[in-house]
């Protein structure tokens, strides 16, 4: 009978029947493929082309939608500093009452 976790063509280890232990001794370590092999430059530069390759993948806001999207923050944050400035009164005239 088969357990549920396992299958039956993988043994314990989790590899395939086919490949065995005697293998992994004589392969040699792996130094992280193309990225091993570069110096501290080599792996600057990618790093800097990357991000100009994810930042092609962005797509920017029109200046209509710039424009109303900042509108928007302003008067939100006028808000809530009209908020907070009515709550922070209201706690120091509560203090002056209390403590004279």
């Amino acid at each position: 009978m088969t357990d549920a976790l396992g299958s039956i063509d993988m043994p314990e280890s989790g590899r395939p029947a086919n490949e065995t232990s005697d293998s992994d001794s004589e392969k040699k370590p792996r130094r992280g493929g193309k990225r091993g092999k570069k110096g501290p430059f080599g792996r600057l530069g990618l790093f800097y082309r990357q991000i100009v390759a994810e930042l092609r993948k962005v797509v920017w806001p029109t200046r209509n939608q710039l424009s109303t999207y900042t509108s928007v923050v302003i008067v939100f944050v006028v808000i809530m500093i009209g908020l907070v400035t009515v709550i922070d009164y209201g706690f120091g005239q509560v203090v002056k009452y209390v403590f004279g």
